[in-house]
């Protein structure tokens, strides 16, 4: 665990404050908007040692963009989220878990990791008619 700086502070409230996955350009927007005057690589650096650090998750958006959200748990975990609003719902998946395991053992792999990640509509989005 790293100690912590008025930087990570800063970076880590900001991305508590977003209920969503945010993107690093963006959580840099709303820092400057609040007037902090963190650089965009200095919020890059934070971002990857909070991953690190299980206290944020990460994902690649469809179009490649890694997205950042705070991590409510440090339990390996995966997410819904909805592709229109953004809501994200951390879920366990132990038949995700099983299938892993065995398809790296069944190549000879060891010590295989994974990131799943379910993107679809929310209910609430699924409910409004679509233009």
């Amino acid at each position: 665990m790293r100690r912590n700086t008025r930087q990570r502070d800063a970076v880590a409230s900001a991305l508590a404050q977003i209920p969503g996955f945010v993107s690093a350009q963006t959580l840099h927007g709303q820092l400057k908007a609040q007037g902090d005057t963190l650089g965009l690589a200095t919020v890059y650096r934070t971002l990857a040692s909070l991953v690190d650090d299980d206290r944020a998750d990460i994902l690649t958006s469809p179009d490649g963009e890694n997205l950042y959200r705070a991590c409510t748990t440090s339990r390996h975990h995966h997410h819904l989220i909805c592709r229109t609003c953004g809501m994200t719902v951390e879920i366990e998946a132990d038949a995700v878990e099983q299938w892993a395991q065995s398809l790296a053992s069944e190549h000879g792999f060891t010590g295989a990791h994974h990131v799943v990640d379910v993107f679809g509509d929310c209910a609430a989005c699924s409910a409004q008619p679509r233009a």
